[in-house]
This record gives structure tokens, sequence and C-alpha cells, in this order.
């Protein structure tokens, strides 16, 4: 088991302590919370060690779990990691591109491994679907929230967007060409809705809406590649598979054939893949135990990370210059 402490003890970083407790692949040492009063109402009524400084926390074990706003996230990785020790930061890995790139950098120097909280690559419908996703050349995706102060310090696209920036960039094996996006502020002083068009050297093109101003929540996206449309609904943890086939020559009664202008004819299939429920996040923390204990590249490398964050700012830049 590895000694783990976490970093941060607000929404995300108490969901973190429950379950490191509870994984059998941890050894829960503490946390430290800058908010001292905070910390220790939460070490009270749960029981974990409150730890009164970074620096005895870091000592006390093998794994940092960095769960603080994301300003802070380079700083911590930073004395993480010059201390040997190994990090899992939540999304998104750093406040910039520079910091994250440093970070990258302090990790090859200091030979220690790191994973970044993008958790929906955890997400069951994803899991289910993604072998299934092979070239796709349009991709949609809406990622829609009601409005929850929390995290309307940082623009939508770093809050809510950049998952599913994340989860495209795994599945297009192709570099980033171009991208059109815009945003409107609505209630906070950044972006709480926006759009963006990315499109790849290969052809394909994203279609990404995020709003964190919806009055409903929707977390969905749509792959579409030759003879297969699939959709994956990360919200309901549901997915669907439709496939184009050549229709036999003598269809069956309630077969579902489509015929196009040349007079191709396509017999079309549903699946609805086995969805096996999980808890994502503890999933991720786990992967990110194995990838330690056996010596093997992380599920979301800081490289895989840095590269949505790119792409994330290169969308910002997009509202920038409107």
């Amino acid at each position: 088991m590895l000694k783990v402490g976490v970093l941060g003890a607000g929404h995300l970083g108490k969901i973190h302590l429950r379950l490191l407790q509870q994984s059998d692949k941890y050894e829960l040492v503490g946390f430290y919370d800058e908010n001292q009063e905070n910390a220790e109402r939460i070490s009270k009524e749960f029981g974990y060690k409150n730890f009164s400084t970074i620096a005895k926390l870091i000592h006390a074990v093998d794994v940092i779990d960095i769960v603080t706003p994301t300003l802070s996230h380079y700083k911590c990785a930073k004395v993480a990691i010059k201390s040997g020790k190994h990090i899992f930061i939540e999304k998104p890995i750093a406040n910039t591109v520079e910091e994250a790139e440093e970070i990258i950098a302090l990790a090859k120097e200091y030979n220690v491994k790191g994973q970044v909280g993008h958790v929906e690559r955890f997400n069951p419908a994803f899991i289910a679907t993604k072998n299934m996703i092979e070239n796709p050349m349009f991709i949609e995706t809406h990622r829609l929230a009601e409005f929850n102060p929390r995290g309307t310090d940082v623009p939508v696209v770093l809050d809510l967007m950049i998952h599913d920036i994340d989860a495209i960039l795994s599945v297009v094996n192709s570099k980033v060409k171009d991208i059109h996006a815009s945003g409107v502020s609505v209630i906070s002083d950044t972006p709480d809705i926006a759009n963006a068009r990315i499109e790849f050297e290969n052809g394909c093109v994203a279609n990404l809406t995020a709003s964190r101003i919806s009055l409903k929540n929707m977390r969905k996206s749509r792959f579409f590649q030759k003879d297969a449309y699939i959709s994956v609904d990360f919200l309901e943890k549901k997915c669907e598979v439709v496939r184009m086939k050549d229709a036999p020559e003598v269809p069956g009664d309630f077969d579902m054939i489509l015929q196009n202008a040349e007079g191709v004819k396509k017999q079309i299939y549903f699946t609805n893949p086995d969805v096996e429920q999980n808890n994502a996040i503890l999933d991720e923390l786990e992967s990110f135990a194995n990838a330690v204990n056996t010596d093997t590249t992380p599920v979301v490398t800081l490289e895989q990370a840095t590269d949505a964050l790119r792409v994330a700012y290169q969308i910002i830049d997009c509202f920038d210059k409107k």
C-alpha cells in the first residue's frame, strides 16, 4: 500500500479523502488544508490526521494528491516533486501552460510519476465505447451545468469544457490544425457559455459547447465515423452505438434499411454496450497506484493534461481576439 496525503480539503478534497481511506491500494496518512479552522473541523468529524504544514505531510508519504485551487497546483506540485514524491493533480494540471511544462520537466528530473484528474476518462460509458471509436471525423459535445458559484473564478473552458477537450484528444490521433471559438460572460467576469470548433490535421472536426448557466445538466458526446455513430452520455452513464453494414439480399421484416441516391443499401444495427458501474474518482486514484507500483505509464499523463490545457487556452485566446 502506498502512503498518500491530500493537499486541500474543500468539496472535492473531502471526496478524495473518503475514497482513499476506503481504498486497499493506499494508506491514507492525512491531509493539509491552509484553512486550519476547516481542517480541524474535518479532522474532528472524520478522524483524518490534520498536518500543520505541507512539508510535514509531504515528508510522511509516498504520493501527494493535490486537490487545491488551480492557482496553487504548480506550487504544490513543485514542492512535492522536489521531495521525490509521486503526484496526482486535479484538473486542470496548472494555471498556465508554462507551469504545466515545468511540472513535466521536474517530474522527469526527479524521476517521479504524475497523473491528472481528468475523471471522464474513467466514466464507464466512455470506457465501454472507447475501443469502438476509430478515426472519428466529426465529434459533437455538450457539457451543460446549472449555475454554481463554486468554480466561477475560472472561465467555463477550464472548468467544464476541458473534460471534453481531453476526451477528444485521447481518441483523435492527429494534431490540432485550427481553432475557432466564442464565449459570453453572463453572470461571471469570465465566459459562462462557450462554443469551440477544433479542426485537426487529419480532417476531423470537433464542435464543443459548454455552459454553467443552463436550466438542466447535460454531458453528452457524439462521435461520427465511417459506418458508425457512437453516443456517450457521461451524466447518465449510458451509451449507444449505431452501425451500418451492407444490406442483405433479402432483408428481414424488421430489418432497418437505408438506401442512398446511388441505390446503395445499408442495414442499420443498434447496440447498447454493457456499462459496468464504477466510482470513477476511486478508479482514477487506484489506477495511479497501479502505475506507481508496476512502473507503468499513468492513464492520464502530465503531458496529455498539458495538451488539453494548451488547447483550452487557445480557445480562450479566441475570445480575447473578438
